[in-house]
Protein backbone atom coordinates (compact mmCIF):
# COMPACT_ATOMS: atom_id res chain seq x y z
CA UNK A 1 0.00 0.00 0.00
CA UNK A 2 2.87 2.63 1.37
CA UNK A 3 0.69 5.89 0.75
CA UNK A 4 0.06 7.93 3.80
CA UNK A 5 -3.83 9.28 4.63
CA UNK A 6 -2.42 12.71 5.79
CA UNK A 7 0.22 14.42 3.98
CA UNK A 8 -1.11 17.89 4.62
CA UNK A 9 -0.18 19.17 8.44
CA UNK A 10 2.37 17.33 8.84
CA UNK A 11 5.57 18.71 10.50
CA UNK A 12 7.46 17.45 6.91
CA UNK A 13 5.71 19.96 5.05
CA UNK A 14 5.78 22.81 7.35
CA UNK A 15 7.94 25.24 6.63
CA UNK A 16 6.84 28.23 9.31
CA UNK A 17 8.53 30.23 11.18
CA UNK A 18 6.90 29.06 14.36
CA UNK A 19 6.25 24.99 13.96
CA UNK A 20 2.80 25.63 13.50
CA UNK A 21 2.05 22.60 11.37
CA UNK A 22 -1.56 21.92 11.86
CA UNK A 23 -2.24 25.81 10.05
CA UNK A 24 0.89 25.52 7.23
CA UNK A 25 -0.27 23.03 5.55
CA UNK A 26 -4.38 22.41 5.64
CA UNK A 27 -6.27 20.14 4.34
CA UNK A 28 -8.29 22.80 2.47
CA UNK A 29 -4.88 23.80 0.53
CA UNK A 30 -4.02 20.45 0.13
CA UNK A 31 -6.52 20.05 -2.97
CA UNK A 32 -4.21 22.90 -5.04
CA UNK A 33 -0.76 22.32 -3.28
CA UNK A 34 1.91 20.24 -4.18
CA UNK A 35 3.64 17.85 -1.41
CA UNK A 36 7.04 18.10 -1.07
CA UNK A 37 7.70 14.68 0.78
CA UNK A 38 5.23 12.48 0.15
CA UNK A 39 1.60 11.95 -1.17
CA UNK A 40 -1.85 10.93 0.55
CA UNK A 41 -4.55 9.42 -1.30
CA UNK A 42 -8.13 7.35 0.00
CA UNK A 43 -7.36 3.36 -0.28
CA UNK A 44 -3.64 3.85 -2.12
CA UNK A 45 -1.04 2.57 -3.52
CA UNK A 46 2.43 3.30 -4.69
CA UNK A 47 5.65 2.02 -5.50
CA UNK A 48 8.68 1.75 -2.62
CA UNK A 49 9.96 5.10 -3.09
CA UNK A 50 6.49 6.76 -3.86
CA UNK A 51 7.33 7.93 -7.35
CA UNK A 52 4.13 6.69 -8.34
CA UNK A 53 0.75 6.43 -6.76
CA UNK A 54 -2.78 5.09 -7.36
CA UNK A 55 -6.03 5.99 -5.20
CA UNK A 56 -9.21 7.10 -5.64
CA UNK A 57 -11.56 10.05 -5.66
CA UNK A 58 -14.87 10.89 -5.98
CA UNK A 59 -18.10 13.32 -5.82
CA UNK A 60 -21.67 12.60 -4.88
CA UNK A 61 -23.02 15.94 -6.89
CA UNK A 62 -23.63 17.78 -3.48
CA UNK A 63 -20.33 17.93 -1.82
CA UNK A 64 -18.52 21.25 -2.06
CA UNK A 65 -15.11 20.14 -2.58
CA UNK A 66 -13.93 16.69 -4.46
CA UNK A 67 -13.19 13.84 -1.95
CA UNK A 68 -9.96 13.39 -3.19
CA UNK A 69 -8.34 12.53 0.30
CA UNK A 70 -9.60 11.81 4.26
CA UNK A 71 -10.91 14.61 6.02
CA UNK A 72 -10.13 15.33 10.24
CA UNK A 73 -10.24 18.16 12.38
CA UNK A 74 -6.50 19.38 13.70
CA UNK A 75 -5.27 19.10 16.97
CA UNK A 76 -6.64 22.35 17.85
CA UNK A 77 -9.98 21.91 16.04
CA UNK A 78 -10.87 18.59 18.09
CA UNK A 79 -11.92 18.69 21.57
CA UNK A 80 -10.06 15.59 21.92
CA UNK A 81 -7.28 16.43 19.84
CA UNK A 82 -6.98 15.61 16.09
CA UNK A 83 -9.36 12.98 14.88
CA UNK A 84 -10.02 11.68 11.12
CA UNK A 85 -14.02 11.94 10.35
CA UNK A 86 -14.36 9.44 7.78
CA UNK A 87 -15.13 5.47 7.91
CA UNK A 88 -13.16 3.23 6.15
CA UNK A 89 -11.62 -0.74 6.79
CA UNK A 90 -9.05 -2.26 6.20
CA UNK A 91 -10.28 -6.13 5.44
CA UNK A 92 -7.46 -7.90 4.27
CA UNK A 93 -4.22 -8.14 3.15
CA UNK A 94 -1.80 -10.87 2.39
CA UNK A 95 1.89 -10.50 4.04
CA UNK A 96 3.28 -9.64 0.39
CA UNK A 97 0.51 -7.29 -0.47
CA UNK A 98 -0.34 -9.76 -3.29
CA UNK A 99 -3.90 -9.40 -2.29
CA UNK A 100 -5.28 -6.62 -0.42
CA UNK A 101 -8.84 -5.16 -0.21
CA UNK A 102 -10.21 -2.24 1.83
CA UNK A 103 -13.74 -0.03 2.05
CA UNK A 104 -14.78 3.48 2.24
CA UNK A 105 -18.15 4.53 3.42
CA UNK A 106 -19.08 7.67 1.20
CA UNK A 107 -22.03 9.62 2.08
CA UNK A 108 -24.56 10.45 -0.54
CA UNK A 109 -25.53 13.65 1.02
CA UNK A 110 -23.26 17.25 1.75
CA UNK A 111 -20.33 16.35 3.92
CA UNK A 112 -20.84 18.43 6.93
CA UNK A 113 -17.77 20.04 6.89
CA UNK A 114 -18.58 23.13 8.60
CA UNK A 115 -20.85 21.00 11.32
CA UNK A 116 -18.05 18.88 11.89
CA UNK A 117 -15.88 21.96 13.00
CA UNK A 118 -18.31 24.27 15.28
CA UNK A 119 -19.71 21.55 16.86
CA UNK A 120 -16.72 19.78 18.24
CA UNK A 121 -15.20 23.50 18.81
CA UNK A 122 -17.87 24.28 21.14
CA UNK A 123 -17.70 21.35 23.37
CA UNK A 124 -15.88 21.17 26.04
CA UNK A 125 -12.88 18.68 26.83
CA UNK A 126 -15.19 16.48 29.47
CA UNK A 127 -17.53 16.14 26.77
CA UNK A 128 -17.54 13.10 23.87
CA UNK A 129 -16.13 13.90 20.37
CA UNK A 130 -18.43 15.03 17.76
CA UNK A 131 -18.43 12.12 15.10
CA UNK A 132 -18.88 12.10 11.82
CA UNK A 133 -21.93 9.11 12.52
CA UNK A 134 -23.26 11.49 15.17
CA UNK A 135 -24.31 14.01 12.11
CA UNK A 136 -26.61 11.83 10.76
CA UNK A 137 -24.94 11.43 7.33
CA UNK A 138 -25.21 7.90 7.30
CA UNK A 139 -29.13 7.89 8.41
CA UNK A 140 -31.49 5.54 6.46
CA UNK A 141 -27.99 3.73 5.22
CA UNK A 142 -28.11 6.81 2.79
CA UNK A 143 -24.13 5.84 1.38
CA UNK A 144 -22.16 4.11 -1.00
CA UNK A 145 -20.10 1.24 0.13
CA UNK A 146 -16.85 1.56 -2.19
CA UNK A 147 -14.50 -1.40 -2.33
CA UNK A 148 -10.87 -1.09 -3.66
CA UNK A 149 -9.51 -4.56 -4.03
CA UNK A 150 -5.69 -5.22 -5.82
CA UNK A 151 -4.28 -8.41 -6.58
CA UNK A 152 -0.74 -9.14 -7.98
CA UNK A 153 0.43 -10.63 -11.29
CA UNK A 154 4.03 -10.34 -10.87
CA UNK A 155 5.92 -7.45 -8.61
CA UNK A 156 5.56 -4.94 -11.08
CA UNK A 157 1.84 -5.85 -12.64
CA UNK A 158 -1.01 -4.52 -10.60
CA UNK A 159 -4.61 -5.45 -11.03
CA UNK A 160 -7.13 -3.07 -9.57
CA UNK A 161 -11.13 -3.90 -9.32
CA UNK A 162 -13.10 -0.90 -7.75
CA UNK A 163 -17.22 -2.26 -6.64
CA UNK A 164 -19.38 0.24 -5.97
CA UNK A 165 -22.37 0.12 -4.20
CA UNK A 166 -25.62 1.64 -3.27
CA UNK A 167 -26.68 0.91 0.38
CA UNK A 168 -29.21 3.87 0.40
CA UNK A 169 -33.06 3.24 -0.17
CA UNK A 170 -32.99 5.63 -3.44
CA UNK A 171 -31.34 5.79 -6.30
CA UNK A 172 -27.79 7.80 -6.07
CA UNK A 173 -25.43 9.50 -8.65
CA UNK A 174 -21.33 9.13 -7.97
CA UNK A 175 -18.27 10.35 -9.81
CA UNK A 176 -15.63 8.13 -9.27
CA UNK A 177 -11.91 9.12 -10.73
CA UNK A 178 -9.55 6.20 -9.95
CA UNK A 179 -6.03 8.51 -10.37
CA UNK A 180 -2.98 8.32 -11.00
CA UNK A 181 -0.23 10.58 -9.89
CA UNK A 182 3.43 11.29 -10.01
CA UNK A 183 4.79 12.46 -6.91
CA UNK A 184 6.48 15.88 -7.49
CA UNK A 185 9.92 15.76 -7.15
CA UNK A 186 11.46 18.01 -9.98
CA UNK A 187 10.00 21.39 -9.08
CA UNK A 188 11.96 22.49 -5.76
CA UNK A 189 15.60 22.96 -7.67
CA UNK A 190 17.24 20.31 -6.55
CA UNK A 191 19.48 17.37 -8.08
CA UNK A 192 20.60 14.12 -7.26
CA UNK A 193 18.96 10.58 -6.28
CA UNK A 194 15.46 11.33 -5.34
CA UNK A 195 15.16 14.34 -7.26
CA UNK A 196 14.07 13.49 -10.76
CA UNK A 197 12.83 15.22 -14.09
CA UNK A 198 8.96 15.40 -14.37
CA UNK A 199 7.93 12.82 -15.93
CA UNK A 200 4.88 12.35 -18.34
CA UNK A 201 1.68 10.35 -18.44
CA UNK A 202 0.10 10.37 -22.03
CA UNK A 203 -3.49 8.62 -23.32
CA UNK A 204 -3.08 6.36 -25.80
CA UNK A 205 -6.87 5.81 -26.90
CA UNK A 206 -10.03 5.55 -24.60
CA UNK A 207 -8.83 2.54 -22.93
CA UNK A 208 -4.95 2.90 -22.73
CA UNK A 209 -2.67 5.13 -20.98
CA UNK A 210 1.40 4.70 -21.31
CA UNK A 211 3.49 6.66 -17.90
CA UNK A 212 7.19 6.90 -18.50
CA UNK A 213 9.71 8.23 -15.99
CA UNK A 214 13.50 8.17 -15.12
CA UNK A 215 13.61 6.12 -12.54
CA UNK A 216 10.60 4.02 -12.32
CA UNK A 217 10.54 3.30 -15.87
CA UNK A 218 8.15 2.60 -18.53
CA UNK A 219 4.34 1.34 -17.60
CA UNK A 220 1.06 0.82 -19.15
CA UNK A 221 -2.54 1.52 -17.04
CA UNK A 222 -5.39 -0.07 -19.15
CA UNK A 223 -8.97 0.25 -18.12
CA UNK A 224 -11.39 -2.67 -19.04
CA UNK A 225 -13.84 -0.14 -20.75
CA UNK A 226 -13.80 3.02 -22.60
CA UNK A 227 -12.81 5.63 -19.89
CA UNK A 228 -12.84 9.20 -20.03
CA UNK A 229 -9.28 10.57 -19.08
CA UNK A 230 -8.75 13.95 -17.67
CA UNK A 231 -4.91 14.77 -17.31
CA UNK A 232 -3.30 17.70 -15.21
CA UNK A 233 -0.32 18.18 -13.60
CA UNK A 234 0.69 17.21 -10.03
CA UNK A 235 1.62 21.32 -9.57
CA UNK A 236 0.72 23.91 -7.09
CA UNK A 237 -2.12 26.85 -8.33
CA UNK A 238 -0.06 29.26 -7.35
CA UNK A 239 -1.99 31.96 -8.41
CA UNK A 240 -5.13 30.77 -5.98
CA UNK A 241 -2.67 30.07 -3.02
CA UNK A 242 0.02 32.81 -3.28
CA UNK A 243 -1.14 35.55 -5.74
CA UNK A 244 1.66 34.69 -7.93
CA UNK A 245 2.20 33.20 -11.61
CA UNK A 246 1.36 29.59 -11.82
CA UNK A 247 4.56 27.36 -13.69
CA UNK A 248 1.63 25.18 -15.99
CA UNK A 249 -1.75 26.11 -16.52
CA UNK A 250 -2.86 22.42 -15.32
CA UNK A 251 -2.35 22.63 -11.39
CA UNK A 252 -3.36 19.74 -9.03
CA UNK A 253 -6.48 20.95 -8.16
CA UNK A 254 -8.07 20.57 -12.08
CA UNK A 255 -9.88 18.13 -11.21
CA UNK A 256 -12.26 19.54 -8.40
CA UNK A 257 -12.00 22.85 -10.73
CA UNK A 258 -13.45 20.56 -13.67
CA UNK A 259 -15.87 18.24 -12.38
CA UNK A 260 -17.48 20.87 -9.39
CA UNK A 261 -16.85 23.93 -10.61
CA UNK A 262 -17.18 23.50 -15.08
CA UNK A 263 -14.04 24.89 -15.75
CA UNK A 264 -12.86 23.25 -18.99
CA UNK A 265 -9.33 25.04 -19.50
CA UNK A 266 -7.87 23.72 -16.66
CA UNK A 267 -7.68 20.34 -17.74
CA UNK A 268 -5.11 19.15 -20.55
CA UNK A 269 -6.84 18.19 -24.06
CA UNK A 270 -3.60 17.29 -25.27
CA UNK A 271 -3.93 14.02 -23.07
CA UNK A 272 -0.66 14.67 -21.16
CA UNK A 273 0.30 15.71 -17.70
CA UNK A 274 1.77 13.89 -14.12
CA UNK A 275 -1.91 13.39 -13.08
CA UNK A 276 -4.52 11.58 -14.34
CA UNK A 277 -7.96 10.51 -13.53
CA UNK A 278 -10.22 7.72 -15.20
CA UNK A 279 -13.58 10.01 -14.95
CA UNK A 280 -16.88 7.60 -14.59
CA UNK A 281 -19.86 8.83 -13.74
CA UNK A 282 -22.61 6.63 -12.85
CA UNK A 283 -26.55 6.63 -11.50
CA UNK A 284 -27.51 3.58 -9.30
CA UNK A 285 -30.00 2.16 -8.09
CA UNK A 286 -31.18 1.41 -4.89
CA UNK A 287 -29.02 -1.86 -3.96
CA UNK A 288 -27.37 -1.58 -7.16
CA UNK A 289 -23.60 -1.69 -8.20
CA UNK A 290 -20.98 -1.90 -10.47
CA UNK A 291 -17.58 -2.36 -10.78
CA UNK A 292 -14.35 -1.02 -12.78
CA UNK A 293 -11.57 -2.90 -13.80
CA UNK A 294 -8.30 -1.65 -14.26
CA UNK A 295 -4.46 -3.17 -14.75
CA UNK A 296 -1.29 -1.48 -14.00
CA UNK A 297 1.85 -3.17 -15.58
CA UNK A 298 5.52 -2.28 -16.29
CA UNK A 299 6.50 -2.41 -19.89
CA UNK A 300 8.48 -6.31 -20.48
CA UNK A 301 5.87 -7.97 -18.31
CA UNK A 302 3.99 -10.73 -19.57
CA UNK A 303 1.37 -8.67 -20.29
CA UNK A 304 -1.25 -8.48 -23.73
CA UNK A 305 -1.20 -4.94 -24.36
CA UNK A 306 -4.27 -5.69 -26.30
CA UNK A 307 -5.99 -8.15 -24.51
CA UNK A 308 -4.82 -7.00 -20.75
CA UNK A 309 -8.04 -8.45 -19.02
CA UNK A 310 -7.64 -11.73 -20.59
CA UNK A 311 -6.39 -13.56 -17.54
CA UNK A 312 -7.72 -10.95 -15.07
CA UNK A 313 -10.24 -12.83 -12.94
CA UNK A 314 -7.85 -15.96 -13.04
CA UNK A 315 -5.00 -13.91 -11.30
CA UNK A 316 -7.61 -12.15 -8.56
CA UNK A 317 -8.99 -16.00 -8.03
CA UNK A 318 -6.04 -16.91 -7.56
CA UNK A 319 -4.36 -14.59 -5.40
CA UNK A 320 -7.34 -14.60 -3.40
CA UNK A 321 -7.26 -18.60 -2.53
CA UNK A 322 -3.90 -18.06 -1.76
CA UNK A 323 -4.55 -15.53 0.95
CA UNK A 324 -7.28 -17.63 1.99
CA UNK A 325 -4.41 -20.88 2.18
CA UNK A 326 -2.16 -18.66 4.31
CA UNK A 327 -4.28 -17.51 6.97
CA UNK A 328 -5.97 -20.67 7.14
CA UNK A 329 -2.28 -22.30 7.95
CA UNK A 330 -1.64 -19.96 10.36
CA UNK A 331 -4.60 -19.24 12.19
CA UNK A 332 -5.44 -22.99 13.88
CA UNK A 333 -7.43 -23.57 16.84
CA UNK A 334 -9.83 -20.35 17.10
CA UNK A 335 -13.57 -19.89 16.58
CA UNK A 336 -14.72 -18.20 13.12
CA UNK A 337 -15.11 -14.65 14.76
CA UNK A 338 -11.68 -14.84 16.38
CA UNK A 339 -10.46 -15.70 13.15
CA UNK A 340 -12.00 -12.91 11.25
CA UNK A 341 -10.93 -10.38 14.33
CA UNK A 342 -6.89 -11.96 13.59
CA UNK A 343 -7.31 -11.36 9.67
CA UNK A 344 -8.50 -7.66 10.01
CA UNK A 345 -6.01 -6.83 12.57
CA UNK A 346 -3.58 -8.44 10.07
CA UNK A 347 -4.75 -6.54 7.06
CA UNK A 348 -4.81 -3.20 9.33
CA UNK A 349 -1.12 -3.73 10.52
CA UNK A 350 0.12 -4.33 6.81
CA UNK A 351 -1.77 -1.81 5.16
CA UNK A 352 -0.42 0.57 7.32
CA UNK A 353 2.68 0.58 6.23
CA UNK A 354 4.13 4.04 4.43
CA UNK A 355 6.39 5.62 2.73
CA UNK A 356 8.13 8.12 5.18
CA UNK A 357 10.74 10.79 3.53
CA UNK A 358 12.60 13.08 5.68
CA UNK A 359 15.76 14.58 5.30
CA UNK A 360 16.02 17.01 8.28
CA UNK A 361 19.01 19.15 6.79
CA UNK A 362 17.38 20.00 3.27
CA UNK A 363 14.06 21.11 5.48
CA UNK A 364 15.96 23.22 7.64
CA UNK A 365 17.71 24.59 4.36
CA UNK A 366 14.64 25.18 2.46
CA UNK A 367 14.83 24.25 -1.57
CA UNK A 368 16.71 26.78 -4.30
CA UNK A 369 13.40 26.95 -6.25
CA UNK A 370 11.79 28.40 -3.30
CA UNK A 371 11.92 31.61 -0.41
CA UNK A 372 14.41 30.79 2.27
CA UNK A 373 12.58 29.31 5.50
CA UNK A 374 12.96 31.61 8.69
CA UNK A 375 16.48 31.16 10.36
CA UNK A 376 14.43 30.95 13.67
CA UNK A 377 13.39 27.71 12.35
CA UNK A 378 16.34 26.51 13.97
CA UNK A 379 15.05 26.84 17.25
CA UNK A 380 11.73 24.96 16.07
CA UNK A 381 12.34 21.54 16.48
CA UNK A 382 15.01 19.13 15.14
CA UNK A 383 17.90 21.16 14.39
CA UNK A 384 20.12 18.52 16.00
CA UNK A 385 19.19 15.68 14.19
CA UNK A 386 20.46 17.28 10.66
CA UNK A 387 22.32 13.46 10.08
CA UNK A 388 18.21 12.25 9.82
CA UNK A 389 17.84 10.98 6.30
CA UNK A 390 14.61 8.75 6.00
CA UNK A 391 13.50 7.32 2.83
CA UNK A 392 11.73 3.98 3.49
CA UNK A 393 8.95 1.72 4.11
CA UNK A 394 7.74 2.01 7.61
CA UNK A 395 5.01 0.93 9.98
CA UNK A 396 2.92 3.65 10.86
CA UNK A 397 0.77 3.77 14.11
CA UNK A 398 -2.11 4.97 11.67
CA UNK A 399 -1.72 6.76 8.56
CA UNK A 400 -4.19 9.53 9.43
CA UNK A 401 -3.98 10.93 12.46
CA UNK A 402 0.09 9.39 12.84
CA UNK A 403 1.57 9.20 9.11
CA UNK A 404 4.85 9.76 11.14
CA UNK A 405 6.77 6.70 13.10
CA UNK A 406 6.88 6.66 17.06
CA UNK A 407 9.84 4.53 17.58
CA UNK A 408 8.90 2.75 20.48
CA UNK A 409 4.95 2.18 18.81
CA UNK A 410 6.77 0.51 15.73
CA UNK A 411 9.10 -1.68 18.67
CA UNK A 412 5.41 -3.35 19.38
CA UNK A 413 4.37 -3.80 16.38
CA UNK A 414 7.23 -5.69 15.33
CA UNK A 415 5.77 -8.48 17.49
CA UNK A 416 2.16 -9.38 15.70
CA UNK A 417 4.19 -8.98 12.17
CA UNK A 418 6.54 -11.83 12.99
CA UNK A 419 3.66 -13.85 13.32
CA UNK A 420 3.24 -12.72 9.45
CA UNK A 421 6.44 -11.24 7.78
CA UNK A 422 9.41 -11.79 10.21
CA UNK A 423 11.49 -10.22 7.58
CA UNK A 424 10.12 -7.05 7.74
CA UNK A 425 10.02 -7.25 11.56
CA UNK A 426 14.02 -7.97 11.99
CA UNK A 427 14.47 -4.98 8.96
CA UNK A 428 12.35 -2.36 10.59
CA UNK A 429 14.39 -2.81 13.55
CA UNK A 430 17.73 -2.75 12.17
CA UNK A 431 16.53 0.04 10.21
CA UNK A 432 16.10 2.19 13.15
CA UNK A 433 19.40 1.67 14.69
CA UNK A 434 21.16 2.61 11.51
CA UNK A 435 23.73 5.84 11.46
CA UNK A 436 20.57 7.87 9.32
CA UNK A 437 18.35 7.52 11.97
CA UNK A 438 19.89 7.03 15.04
CA UNK A 439 21.55 10.30 16.59
CA UNK A 440 25.32 9.77 16.46
CA UNK A 441 24.97 10.21 20.62
CA UNK A 442 22.98 6.92 20.84
CA UNK A 443 19.36 8.46 21.07
CA UNK A 444 16.74 6.69 18.77
CA UNK A 445 14.52 9.37 17.31
CA UNK A 446 11.13 9.74 18.56
CA UNK A 447 8.83 11.27 16.46
CA UNK A 448 8.52 14.14 13.74
CA UNK A 449 7.10 16.68 16.16
CA UNK A 450 10.19 15.54 18.42
CA UNK A 451 12.72 13.66 17.16
CA UNK A 452 14.17 14.41 20.88
CA UNK A 453 11.96 13.15 22.99
CA UNK A 454 12.26 10.56 25.05
CA UNK A 455 10.34 7.36 24.27
CA UNK A 456 10.31 4.40 26.72
CA UNK A 457 13.77 2.42 25.94
CA UNK A 458 11.64 -1.23 24.28
CA UNK A 459 13.91 -1.76 21.41
CA UNK A 460 16.24 -4.36 22.97
CA UNK A 461 12.95 -5.95 24.18
CA UNK A 462 12.19 -5.95 20.27
CA UNK A 463 14.80 -6.92 19.41
CA UNK A 464 14.96 -10.06 22.36
CA UNK A 465 11.29 -10.83 21.38
CA UNK A 466 11.71 -11.05 17.58
CA UNK A 467 14.73 -13.29 17.73
CA UNK A 468 13.21 -15.81 20.13
CA UNK A 469 9.75 -15.98 17.84
CA UNK A 470 12.48 -16.75 15.36
CA UNK A 471 13.17 -20.08 16.58
CA UNK A 472 16.76 -18.55 18.02
CA UNK A 473 17.95 -18.80 14.39
CA UNK A 474 19.25 -15.54 13.15
CA UNK A 475 22.45 -14.87 15.19
CA UNK A 476 23.90 -12.00 12.36
CA UNK A 477 20.33 -10.00 13.51
CA UNK A 478 20.99 -10.14 17.57
CA UNK A 479 24.57 -9.28 17.33
CA UNK A 480 23.87 -6.41 14.66
CA UNK A 481 21.26 -4.80 17.31
CA UNK A 482 23.30 -5.54 19.76
CA UNK A 483 26.13 -3.17 19.10
CA UNK A 484 23.74 -0.67 18.24
CA UNK A 485 22.02 -1.26 21.53
CA UNK A 486 24.80 -0.87 23.64
CA UNK A 487 25.52 2.72 22.15
CA UNK A 488 21.11 3.77 22.74
CA UNK A 489 22.27 2.54 26.43
CA UNK A 490 24.96 4.22 26.94
CA UNK A 491 23.23 7.34 26.11
CA UNK A 492 19.89 6.67 28.61
CA UNK A 493 23.25 6.48 31.25
CA UNK A 494 25.30 9.26 30.06
CA UNK A 495 22.26 11.70 29.71
CA UNK A 496 19.28 10.50 32.23
CA UNK A 497 21.13 10.11 35.34
CA UNK A 498 22.24 12.96 35.51
CA UNK A 499 23.33 12.22 39.62
CA UNK A 500 25.05 9.21 38.75
CA UNK A 501 22.82 7.47 41.01
CA UNK A 502 21.04 4.96 38.82
CA UNK A 503 17.71 6.59 39.25
CA UNK A 504 16.56 7.85 35.92
CA UNK A 505 14.32 10.55 34.54
CA UNK A 506 12.88 10.90 30.73
CA UNK A 507 9.88 13.09 31.25
CA UNK A 508 6.70 12.21 29.68
CA UNK A 509 7.31 8.36 28.19
CA UNK A 510 4.73 8.21 26.05
CA UNK A 511 2.44 8.95 29.54
CA UNK A 512 0.19 11.71 26.79
CA UNK A 513 -2.28 13.48 28.83
CA UNK A 514 -1.95 11.09 32.07
CA UNK A 515 0.50 13.38 34.40
CA UNK A 516 -0.65 16.25 36.24
CA UNK A 517 2.34 18.35 34.50
CA UNK A 518 4.31 18.06 31.96
CA UNK A 519 7.34 15.93 33.07
CA UNK A 520 9.16 16.60 30.20
CA UNK A 521 10.24 20.42 31.37
CA UNK A 522 10.77 19.75 34.87
CA UNK A 523 14.26 19.97 36.29
CA UNK A 524 15.33 17.82 39.10
CA UNK A 525 12.70 14.90 38.71
CA UNK A 526 13.60 11.68 39.46
CA UNK A 527 11.34 9.46 38.00
CA UNK A 528 10.36 5.84 39.02
CA UNK A 529 8.99 4.48 35.94
CA UNK A 530 12.46 5.73 33.85
CA UNK A 531 14.06 4.53 36.37
CA UNK A 532 12.15 1.17 35.87
CA UNK A 533 12.38 1.27 32.13
CA UNK A 534 16.01 1.19 31.99
CA UNK A 535 16.00 -1.50 34.67
CA UNK A 536 13.84 -3.49 31.85
CA UNK A 537 16.35 -2.46 29.00
CA UNK A 538 19.60 -4.16 31.45
CA UNK A 539 17.73 -7.13 31.44
CA UNK A 540 17.00 -7.45 27.85
CA UNK A 541 20.31 -6.44 27.36
CA UNK A 542 21.14 -8.99 29.33
CA UNK A 543 19.51 -11.69 27.93
CA UNK A 544 20.85 -10.55 24.76
CA UNK A 545 24.98 -10.91 25.52
CA UNK A 546 24.12 -14.20 27.56
CA UNK A 547 23.25 -15.91 24.19
CA UNK A 548 25.40 -13.51 22.34
CA UNK A 549 28.18 -15.48 24.41
CA UNK A 550 27.53 -18.81 23.20
CA UNK A 551 28.92 -17.44 20.00
CA UNK A 552 31.05 -15.23 21.13
CA UNK A 553 32.98 -16.03 24.47
CA UNK A 554 34.38 -11.95 24.21
CA UNK A 555 30.67 -10.79 24.94
CA UNK A 556 30.61 -12.50 28.08
CA UNK A 557 32.16 -9.78 29.77
CA UNK A 558 29.89 -7.11 28.85
CA UNK A 559 27.21 -9.82 30.31
CA UNK A 560 28.34 -9.36 33.66
CA UNK A 561 28.35 -5.51 32.88
CA UNK A 562 24.61 -5.88 32.13
CA UNK A 563 24.17 -7.82 35.48
CA UNK A 564 26.10 -5.22 37.36
CA UNK A 565 24.27 -2.36 36.41
CA UNK A 566 20.72 -4.34 36.64
CA UNK A 567 21.47 -4.80 40.35
CA UNK A 568 22.81 -1.16 40.99
CA UNK A 569 19.64 0.11 39.22
CA UNK A 570 17.59 -2.19 41.28
CA UNK A 571 19.24 -1.15 45.07
CA UNK A 572 18.98 2.67 44.17
CA UNK A 573 15.00 2.55 43.29
CA UNK A 574 14.61 0.58 46.78
CA UNK A 575 17.22 2.49 49.20
CA UNK A 576 18.56 5.25 47.51
CA UNK A 577 19.04 7.94 50.31
CA UNK A 578 17.07 5.84 52.28
CA UNK A 579 14.16 4.45 50.62
CA UNK A 580 14.92 4.64 46.82
CA UNK A 581 11.65 5.29 44.88
CA UNK A 582 9.43 3.54 47.92
CA UNK A 583 6.98 4.96 49.99
CA UNK A 584 6.41 2.03 52.52
CA UNK A 585 3.06 3.30 53.40
CA UNK A 586 0.91 3.72 50.64
CA UNK A 587 2.91 0.37 48.42
CA UNK A 588 3.96 2.81 45.48
CA UNK A 589 6.90 3.91 43.62
CA UNK A 590 7.02 7.44 43.43
CA UNK A 591 8.61 10.10 41.23
CA UNK A 592 10.57 12.14 43.49
CA UNK A 593 11.05 16.70 42.69
CA UNK A 594 14.40 17.09 43.79
CA UNK A 595 15.47 20.78 44.78
CA UNK A 596 18.45 22.17 43.00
Amino acid sequence: PYVSERQWSTVREDYSQDGDSWNYFSHDEARSRAYRWGEDGILGICDRQCRLTFSLAMWNGKDSILKERLYGLTGEEGNHGEDVKEHYFYLDSSPTHSYMKGLYKYPQSEYPYPDLVNTNNNRSRYESEYEIHDTGIFDKSRYFDVYAEYSKGSDNDILIRLKIVNQGPDSAHIHIIPTLLYRNTWAWGREGEGYWDRPTIEGKDDHLLCLEHDNLGKFHFAAREATEWIFTNNETNNEKLFSSLNHTPYTKDAFHRYIIGGEEKCINFLKTGTKVGALVKRQVEAGDSFTLDYRLWMDGEDVDIDSPFGDFEDIFQKRILETDEYYNKILTNISADQYNIARQAFAGLLWTKQYYNYSIKEWLEGDPSFPKPSENREDVRNSEWKHLHNRDIISMPDKWEYPWYASWDLAFHMIPFTYIDPYFAKSQLVLFLREWYMHPNGMIPAYEYNFSDVNPPVHAWAVWKVYKMNGKTDINFLHRCFLKLILNFTWWVNMKDLNGNNIFSGGFLGLDNISIFDRSHTNGLQQADATSWVAFFCSNMLNISMELAKHFPAIEDIASKFFEHYVAIVDSMNSFEGTGLWNEEDGFYYDQLKKR
